[in-house]
């Protein structure tokens, strides 16, 4: 990668970094920040003395911009319940990456999920991570056989590839760390970090103690079964 391209790489980049920096606290930054990183970005383009990145850099920024608010639109960025069970297979379909965690309102331990998912969503904008009310989507239920809540089933290029039932994939906890329930993901594939170890596994996240008792999967009654 030349030079320029490698500048206008770090530069488009940078239109992410709202979403999943580690000091903003809203799942949902507003169009006026969108804007604010882009003339910033701009700006900075416009002052190099390099021509070629000025045209290129500035129709790849605007390129970058747009396909980054189309995304937003449809709910990336956020944790969102959608209601409607259409909807919900839509999105597990046309999503190249997509959670969902499939909960009980009046089940703690599917608050608690709740809570980690809606830090995760911001962090990784390319996946899309939902949620939906069991008693919304009973054809869904039945279809991918959810009997045990929370359920978190990993969806990607519209393919069930893995699923979280309970806390037994996260220490069989209830005070799990938020970083534990990443590192789980990301090993899964439905989020992405850019860099990995060398051996291939992520490690991101849950302490290597914390990983060992992971694979360990103790009996635990804690769960809510729908039965």
């Amino acid at each position: 990668m030349s030079s320029s391209n490698a500048k206008v790489a770090e530069l488009t980049s940078r239109l992410t970094e709202p979403y999943h920096h580690p000091s903003t606290s809203r799942s949902d930054p507003d169009e006026d920040d969108d804007e604010a990183i882009f003339a910033e970005l701009e700006a900075e383009l416009e002052n190099d003395d390099n021509p070629a990145l000025r045209e290129q850099g500035l129709e790849q920024l605007k390129r970058e911009m747009e396909r980054l608010q189309n995304m937003k639109s449809t709910g990336h960025g956020r944790y969102d319940e959608i209601i409607d069970e259409k909807e919900v297979i839509r999105t597990s379909a046309n999503e190249p990456r997509c959670v969902i965690h499939f909960f009980h309102t009046n089940f703690k331990r599917c608050q608690i999920m709740d809570r980690h998912l809606a830090k995760l969503a911001p962090k990784y904008f390319s996946t899309r991570l939902i949620r939906v009310f069991v008693e919304n989507v009973p054809w869904l239920v039945e279809k991918l056989g959810v009997k045990v809540l929370p359920c978190v089933i990993c969806f990607i290029d519209g393919v069930s590839r893995a699923r979280i039932i309970g806390f037994e994939d996260l220490g069989n906890q209830d005070d799990f760390e938020t970083a534990t329930l990443e590192w789980k993901l990301l090993n899964i594939g439905v989020i992405q970090k850019e860099q990995s170890t060398s051996s291939g596994q992520i490690t991101y996240g849950a302490k290597p103690a914390l990983r060992q008792h992971i694979r360990g999967r103790d009996d635990d009654d804690s769960d809510f079964d729908l039965d």
